[in-house]
């Protein structure tokens, strides 16, 4: 293919030269030709071959992205080794901070099986119609949680374990990578409280001071 191209790119330049024949002679005009296919050659060759990298080229994942776990979720035999193998560095992406800021200020103080059933809450109402459809539209909604204060969440403190651990146990519920036994749980409420709605709604679990329910 490229031999036809530079076959009629040396056309064209004789055809040029024939033209330019009145004022040049036989020689000359061959002489042009020749100079005019040499630089048509040149140009083509470094417009159209492509330049090949020996080397392996990595394209880097957004930051935003590359904070999240991603790949085989890590093999465990309690949520506790689930827990302990997902990984504690890097940013959340702001629906994750709003569903891992529950578990904190909900439960850091509840077994890791209450942590999770929180988050699960979080994320049922937002896949629920009766509520908004995002993890921070169900945690700011008015009247809801307790810890949001004119609609603010408090500071957290994040260098302890206690966010390390809620933040495992919101990428966790997120991922769906450990059965919750809030299972399909929209509500929930301390045991020291008793709320007149509860009556209403179908109890799923108690796990130490939650109650969940559908």
């Amino acid at each position: 293919m490229r031999k036809s191209i530079f076959g009629l790119a040396a056309g064209a330049a004789a055809t040029i030269a024939t033209f330019a024949g009145a004022e040049e002679t036989g020689a000359q005009a061959a002489q042009a030709a020749a100079e005019e296919t040499t630089a048509e050659e040149a140009a083509l060759t470094e417009e159209v071959v492509p330049v090949f990298i020996s080397e392996e080229v990595v394209q880097e994942l957004p930051e935003e992205a590359a904070t999240e776990f991603s790949g085989n979720v890590p093999e465990a035999n309690s949520l506790r080794e689930l827990v302990a193998a997902m990984p504690a560095a890097g940013e959340l992406s702001d629906e994750m901070r709003c569903l891992a800021g529950a578990v904190y200020f909900e439960s850091r103080g509840e077994p890791l099986h209450g942590q999770l059933a929180v988050a699960q809450v979080v994320i049922n109402r937002a896949e629920s119609s009766r509520f908004p459809s995002s993890y921070c539209g169900v945690v700011y909604q008015r009247a809801q949680f307790s810890f949001v204060r004119g609609g603010n969440m408090p500071r957290i403190q994040t260098g302890t374990a206690a966010w390390t651990r809620a933040k495992a146990i919101a990428r966790i519920a997120h991922q769906g990578m450990w059965e919750s036994e809030a299972d399909d749980s929209l509500y929930f409420h301390a045991t020291y409280v008793k709320p007149r709605w509860a009556s209403k709604k179908t109890r799923r679990t108690a796990i130490k001071t939650h109650i969940f329910y559908r």
